[in-house]
């Protein structure tokens, strides 16, 4: 069994998995479904990208309603720092963040529960990202959040990107502040690892 550590938002959680090595190299069994039976967690889908440059920015994202996705994240080539950020409202952590080192050297891997937005750097060239979802992708409901947003104050690492700034997508550049996003999500202190998803449409008149 892999344990789930809980991080300093303890709905986040890391996971270490063993490995056995000998002359040849090393194995590891790097997930199981019940392993995340406890948290009604069942995945559907495995995405894997590639970032060519290191400074490479990816998020935050996040998906809505009843599309919302947990994701667990393991970086196979290279290494990469994971953010993820509470946007659940009511949360005692919301706006807070956590952060980990992912790197196919250290094996880490890191559960990002639902109400969570979810992003990284890459810290080298060539940099791998491997993630379970337990929701298909769904463009209707796709969400950002802006990597800078002041009132998050992320503390991005010195010298992740050049002095041109991150690599980024012309969707990325364009995120919203975590002030201008709607209730996409708010805390269920019946269930604090968990978040209430609350399907808000935005910019739909109705006749």
């Amino acid at each position: 069994m892999t344990n789930l550590i809980p991080l300093a938002i303890p709905a986040v959680k890391k996971l270490q998995p063993k490995r056995f090595g000998d002359e040849r190299g090393w194995f590891s069994e790097t997930f199981r479904a019940e392993w995340f039976t406890s948290f009604g967690i069942e995945f559907v889908q495995e995405n894997h990208s590639k970032s060519q440059k290191k400074g490479t920015l990816r998020g935050l994202h996040f998906q809505t309603g009843p599309s919302t996705q947990a994701k667990l994240v393991r970086c196979v080539a290279g290494r990469l720092l994971d953010i993820v950020v509470d946007i659940r409202h009511g949360s005692p952590s919301f706006g807070q963040y956590v952060t980990e080192e992912l790197s196919a050297e250290n094996g880490t891997q890191l559960l990002v529960p639902h109400g969570f937005a979810h992003g990284f750097i890459t810290l080298t060239d060539e940099c791998e990202i491997v993630y379970k979802v337990d929701q298909h992708y769904d463009c209707t409901r796709d969400k950002g959040l802006t990597y800078d947003d002041p009132d998050i104050a992320i503390d991005w690492p010195k010298n992740a990107w050049s002095e041109d700034g991150p690599v980024l997508s012309d969707k990325d550049r364009n995120n919203p502040r975590l002030s201008e996003l709607p209730e996409y999500f708010s805390y269920d202190p019946n269930n604090p690892d968990g978040a209430i998803c609350h399907d808000v449409k935005v910019g739909v008149t109705l006749e």
